[in-house]
């Protein structure tokens, strides 16, 4: 997985992500836990994803965690983590 620079640190999408989720949920008061149940996510997804063991999240899942905040995926990945990732190759 290639790593990207923000602020100081080297993050990964999966990282920035992560980082986003958590972001979400503090500026709502919402803990992961209750943002999986009001998107419809198993929680052991969200689990997954916040703790590292899943990197690969799919764009259907954002979906699905967009629609239950109420967000778009324009709002979702309208913050300075994802301004300069590049493409992942493999």
């Amino acid at each position: 997985m290639r790593n990207y620079y923000w602020e100081g640190f080297w993050i990964s999408i999966g990282s920035a992500i992560n980082n986003r989720l958590h972001e979400l949920c503090r500026d709502r008061g919402i803990t992961i836990n209750k943002l999986a149940t009001i998107s419809g996510i198993t929680q052991s997804t969200l689990s997954n994803i916040t703790s590292g063991r899943n990197n690969s999240m799919t764009i259907v899942t954002v979906k699905k965690i967009c629609d239950g905040l109420g967000i778009s995926l324009r709002d979702f990945f309208d913050s300075p983590l994802f301004d300069e990732l590049d493409q992942e190759v493999r």
